[in-house]
């Protein structure tokens, strides 16, 4: 890492830093380390959270943030950095907020953008590591590539219900995220944590680890993470490592990388099909209904019959249920087809609509007509149809 000049601690720091200052490891000089340090975080949710309250307040001199959603009420059961009165507010305003009561001292550099491969080596590049607090693949095939490109740290954390990751890649010629994993995984085999849900307090454990480990980075204390992957399991308490070796083979940062720019990061996760496919596509397999036009069909002399591919603590939440609805969890649909009527209209839907496209394709391959998937799930059906339902 570079190093910066920088002016000498105030009084005021000294106080703050007292602590950090009794540490052999810190002291004054690995302070001074540490407001010269550049960073940024990328994304301002579950992992973000404990990531930035924690580089704010053991004194980095800049904090980058990456972020462009809202705060919305599902997510304050873990993203600490939001409170109730922040609902509706872009991420970036709650957390400039909380960050600058925390420590005013700390530059907070906000990017209200969706990273992408046309931004990401200018964003990222004005930083000396990034810390990767996303929670889908292809940001973090972005990020990891990236940081290769740019020669920069990728501090890296994942959760998944009561499951936590966590690593440093692409740091002193270690691994990089593609070395561990080459292709992402196949779109829609993963959920999401909308879908399969994650324990509270497991990003503040995960984005703690984190964040620790950038300032390891910066001190050049330690044993970081490098080339290691560090495995939490709340549910045992447990902790495990595995081993992870630089692949010279790696189409990013082998020996003869084979990819030597940013590329379509969705595309690579199978997130949208390809120009051809879609050229291709003459009929579509299933159709499509939104909340309105699915509650009038509801109300009709010929109702459609409703099949939800939640799971089943979901439908405990909240459903649609009606004369003859069923549910089948997507996993377990291709195993109960003969529980679906053959004669009726068929709706799907889940949370978002995401799920239910999944299942309506695969009635549609099994040779069921009439398909429609509900856009936009049972979350539309509360904005548009009614709000006094529960919205999870």
């Amino acid at each position: 890492m570079a190093e910066r000049e920088t002016p000498e601690l105030e009084s005021p720091e000294l106080s703050r830093y007292a602590r950090h200052l009794s540490l052999p490891e810190i002291g004054k000089e690995g302070q001074l380390r540490l407001k010269a340090s550049r960073v940024v975080v990328v994304g301002a949710g579950g992992l973000g959270s404990p990531l930035a309250l924690y580089l704010v307040a053991a004194g980095i001199g800049t904090l980058g943030l990456v972020d462009f959603d809202e705060v919305d009420a599902t997510n304050l059961q873990r993203q600490i950095l939001h409170g109730t009165r922040d609902i509706g507010r872009q991420k970036l305003d709650s957390a400039r907020e909380r960050l600058a009561d925390v420590n005013p001292n700390v530059s907070v550099v906000t990017h209200d953008v969706r990273l992408d491969s046309g931004n990401a080596l200018e964003i990222l590049g004005a930083y000396d590591i990034v810390a990767d607090g996303t929670d889908n693949f292809p940001t973090r095939y972005l990020v990891n590539d990236a940081c290769v490109l740019l020669g920069k740290p990728n501090v890296y954390g994942a959760v998944f219900r009561w499951e936590g990751q966590a690593s440093v890649f692409a740091s002193d010629g270690g691994p990089c995220y593609r070395c561990l994993f080459q292709e992402p995984p196949a779109a829609g085999l993963v959920q999401n944590c909308a879908e399969a849900g994650v324990l509270g307090v497991l990003p503040g454990i995960i984005g703690s680890i984190q964040a620790l480990e950038v300032i390891k980075l910066i001190l050049g204390q330690g044993r970081t993470l490098s080339g290691r992957l560090l495995i939490f399991d709340a549910l045992e308490m447990s902790w495990r490592e595995m081993a992870v070796s630089r692949n010279i083979n790696c189409p990013v940062c082998g020996e003869e990388p084979t990819q030597t720019e940013l590329i379509d990061y969705e595309d690579f996760c199978g997130m949208k099909a390809s120009i051809e496919g879609k050229e291709e596509e003459m009929v579509t397999p299933f159709g499509e209904v939104g909340a309105v036009e699915l509650n009038e069909r509801l109300a009709s002399a010929e109702p459609p019959f409703l099949l939800d591919v939640r799971q089943p603590h979901e439908w405990d939440i909240v459903n649609l249920e009606t004369d003859g609805a069923v549910m089948i969890p997507l996993a377990e649909l291709r195993d109960r087809l003969e529980e679906i009527p053959t004669d009726r209209e068929i709706v799907v839907y889940c949370r978002t609509g995401a799920r239910s496209a999944s299942a309506a394709q695969m009635l549609a391959d099994e040779g069921f007509s009439s398909v429609f998937n509900f856009v936009g799930g049972i979350r539309a059906w509360v904005d548009e149809i009614d709000p006094s339902l529960p919205k999870y």
